[in-house]
């Protein structure tokens, strides 16, 4: 959140020594832009080197002559790119130096040839690779606001766990989770998920990851070696299944979810599906769809669902998970990676009673089980009401910042069809049918904008197209990055292969 402050002009002007810092330079309402603009330069030129000290940010608000809580904001984003961090009485410091985000004077061709290549035929690395290269705004979607992490929440949760903790609970424990959390997760999912579930039916992994890879091997010793996926579809998890030696058919998804008719045709036995709000479109499995996909699995089908940012909801009523009506044919997965952060690799499965066990072996060979702290941090979060109370504060931040990229879209991008604006942390954008999407997305990267092309999470021919996360972002940052992208189109570099077929 920027945090304007009144007209400078109408004031004596003020400034700081350190650094020379003139705050008259920033545009209205871009305060703590400039500021983390300046200091991350500052960084990067090597003007605050690795180990020096940054001013208290009570002082350097008012050498300003502004508000501390412009100063905190910018601290805190230093803190979460890694460049800055508190270290007591020492005060804030700086502990990595800042890459200046490449742009189209300063690329060399083999940068360009790099990125060019990880966006055109993404490896198994690609994720790696992609988060490494800098950018001045991360679009990159699947990203929760890692700066809205309920840190004194938290804190507090995890003092109350401590406190309670006998010695004895510091051991080896159940490798399918505390009792606690998995308490904690039923009552998540009866309340908001519609999923009535046995809390010792409960699986506590390291986020869906995890979840899909236990899957993956415990299907083939029950004679299944495919998975049919959605297509469009999220390639990380196509690439997880296929690291396992899965293969996974592609089941085409149009405008009303998964194609069922297709799935039935090809024969498979399994399907995964993101039918609450689908990777990458953000279309909703319809209710004709949803009952044709549960005639599928009531024939022999199992269903891997993956309930996919499923309590981000903005303009549409909720969902209930596929697992609610159909316990016996899904094997369910759900985190709060982008809840709360991926960082804290948690996530839970259900699962029919023919598999629990054989997942549950998989999960004890794994790493014998979650860390059992944070499990229990968490559910104490859970039943204090506070992840409830975090989840309406950022469906509130995150409409702001849904908007504020339907707005610029609309702007700058006037021809683009805008796909999944009604949930999530991203959207689509789908381009014209001659529009190269992978050097699209390059040359936007080569300008300091990060994001997905459509074409990463697609096995068969489908229409061009971007796909964006707001969740992490200013709405001014959204703004310019689109700004950016609709450039780089309107430079025409990108048109230069034959059309998909959509």
């Amino acid at each position: 959140m920027n945090r304007s402050n009144p007209a400078i002009s109408g004031r004596s002007k003020r400034g700081a020594d350190f650094l020379q810092l003139d705050p008259s330079e920033a545009s209205p309402g871009g305060l703590a832009d400039w500021l983390t603009d300046r200091l991350r330069t500052a960084i990067s030129t090597g003007h605050l080197p690795v180990g020096a000290r940054l001013p208290a940010t009570r002082t350097l608000a008012s050498d300003l002559g502004i508000s501390r809580g412009v100063v905190t904001e910018t601290y805190q984003r230093l803190t979460e790119d890694g460049h800055i961090a508190g270290q007591g009485r020492r005060g804030t410091v700086v502990v990595a130096a800042a890459l200046r985000p490449t742009t189209a004077t300063q690329s060399t061709p083999a940068t360009q040839r790099n990125e060019n290549q990880l966006l055109a035929s993404p490896g198994l690395d690609a994720f790696d690779r992609l988060r490494d290269v800098p950018a001045r705004i991360d679009l990159t979607p699947g990203v929760p606001d890692l700066a809205a992490f309920p840190r004194a929440a938290w804190m507090r949760a995890e003092r109350a766990v401590l406190g309670d903790l006998r010695s004895s609970d510091f051991g080896y424990g159940d490798p399918a989770g505390t009792p606690a959390l998995r308490r904690a997760v039923a009552a998540w999912l009866a309340q908001y998920r519609g999923i009535a579930a046995d809390p010792d039916d409960l699986i506590v992994v390291a986020g869906v990851a995890q979840a899909i890879g236990l899957v993956a091997q415990v299907l083939p010793q029950h004679g299944i070696h495919e998975i049919a996926v959605e297509d469009p579809g999220s390639l990380g998890s196509r690439q997880h299944l296929q690291s396992w030696g899965l293969h996974t058919p592609p089941i085409p998804v149009d405008d009303r979810g998964l194609r069922v008719d297709v799935l039935r045709d090809s024969g498979a036995r399994v399907v995964m599906a993101t039918p609450a709000h689908h990777f990458p479109t953000g279309v909703v499995l319809d209710g004709e769809r949803r009952r044709e996909l549960i005639r599928w699995a009531t024939d022999g089908g199992l269903i891997l669902e993956d309930d996919y940012d499923a309590e981000h909801r903005y303009d549409r009523p909720p969902v209930p998970a596929l697992r609610a009506m159909l316990p016996d044919q899904v094997i369910y997965a759900g985190s709060v990676s982008k809840l709360l952060a991926p960082a804290l690799r948690i996530g839970w499965m259900l699962a029919p009673p023919q598999y629990k066990e054989e997942l549950i072996a998989r999960k004890r060979l794994a790493d014998l089980g979650n860390a059992a702290l944070p499990q229990l941090t968490l559910a104490q979060l859970m039943e204090s009401g506070e992840l409830e109370r975090q989840l309406r504060f950022l469906r509130r931040r995150h409409r702001t910042r849904r908007d504020a990229m339907v707005t610029a879209i609309r702007n700058h991008l006037p021809t683009a069809t805008i796909h999944g604006a009604a949930a999530g942390l991203h959207l689509t954008i789908t381009l014209a049918d001659d529009t190269d999407d992978a050097a699209l997305a390059a040359a936007a990267l080569e300008q300091g904008v990060k994001c997905h092309p459509l074409s990463w999470h697609c096995q068969l021919p489908h229409q061009p197209g971007l796909v964006l996360g707001y969740a992490a972002r200013t709405p001014t940052e959204i703004s310019a990055a689109i700004a950016v992208i609709a450039e780089v189109c309107r430079s025409g570099s990108t048109s230069s292969r034959a059309p998909r077929a959509s």
